[in-house]
């Protein structure tokens, strides 16, 4: 409900510099964040700065990538069966899936939602199993192609290995929140090697967080920031900037990128004073997030990034993306 206006001069006076105010500090917000997560534009290195809550958080998301077209067997046929919305397409996939451990028996969807360009294929639903959800078939996107497609990983699915010269990464990937992103991360899974993937940011604890990454009363929020940082820009795989997918708040085991990439961070602590300002495609399994902490550990230079005092490691972590490998049906 609106409120009525005042015409006196003073008061116009008075909105007027709280508006000015308000800007101002959103502002200096948003330039703080920017400047803990990106170092000089001079420097050789570029910068930062679940568990098992991060899948509740995330349960809500259903999103899919427009002008894109998943093909694979499938278990819903879209002319009798649509929606009004991607959104109710994404959920009816999800619905496949038990929530026991088992797999999805829907894994990946197709939607027809504009009325002008679908036509008679408006609202179209198909329902779809892929023979290798990591590899999905692909069958067209570009201007031309009307359908929106997402993946679904239930659970025990789409989990996929960093693997360092510490020790191996599961990192438990999510489609539904950020489709972009994760089609990035399996396209270098077709990569033998990921030359030029590395971590070369490091920064424990502090005095600021616990062992379980919750603050502690009283003490500053940085640095050190609690987290290790890389970049996912790889050799040989044009990389083109990720548009912003979901930003939920980071806690213990986000992977989550700076900006719209290649830059990205795993976070050892929750950061609720970081608001939504991440788009998170994944999270480390709890049982794996010591490898991390062991990275963090690792000698490091100091140096000072945009008036930020940062840890530099002094040997960059190289690291590569595989499949987790399945045992015997």
């Amino acid at each position: 409900m609106g409120r009525r206006q005042i015409d006196s001069e003073p008061t116009r006076w008075v909105s007027l510099i709280l508006l000015l105010m308000g800007v101002f500090s959103c502002s200096l917000v948003y330039m703080f964040m920017s400047v803990i997560l990106r170092p000089n534009q001079d420097n050789k290195f570029s910068p930062i700065s679940e568990a098992e809550s991060l899948v509740q958080t995330d349960g809500g998301c259903c999103r899919g990538i427009d002008q894109f077209e998943l093909w694979g067997a499938a278990v819903k046929w879209g002319s009798e069966f649509k929606f009004n919305s991607s959104i109710e397409c994404c959920d009816a996939c999800k619905a496949m899936c038990s929530g026991k451990g088992g797999p999805c028996l829907c894994d990946s969807w197709v939607f027809c939602g504009d009325p002008e360009a679908c036509g008679s294929k408006f609202g179209e639903c198909w329902l779809k199993k892929q023979k290798d959800p990591l590899a999905p078939d692909r069958q067209q996107a570009g201007d031309n192609t009307i359908w929106t497609s997402g993946l679904i990983f239930g659970k025990g699915e789409g989990i996929v290995k960093l693997k360092t010269q510490h020790g191996t990464l599961h990192i438990k990937l999510l489609p539904e929140c950020a489709p972009h992103s994760v089609m990035y991360i399996l396209e270098l899974l077709t990569m033998r090697h990921c030359v030029g993937c590395q971590f070369y940011r490091a920064e424990g604890h502090g005095q600021s967080w616990d062992s379980k990454g919750n603050h502690l009363k009283s003490a500053s929020f940085g640095p050190p920031f609690a987290l290790v940082q890389g970049t996912l820009e790889a050799e040989g795989v044009a990389f083109k900037k990720i548009p912003t997918e979901e930003c939920p708040i980071i806690q213990r085991g986000s992977v989550a990128w700076i900006d719209s990439g290649p830059e990205f961070f795993i976070s050892l602590a929750n950061h609720e004073e970081w608001k939504n300002a991440y788009t998170v495609f994944g999270y480390v399994l709890p049982e794996d997030m010591e490898i991390a902490e062991k990275i963090a550990t690792l000698p490091t230079i100091p140096d000072v990034w945009n008036n930020i005092n940062v840890s530099v490691l002094e040997k960059p972590v190289s690291f590569s993306f595989s499949r987790v490998n399945k045992g015997p049906k």
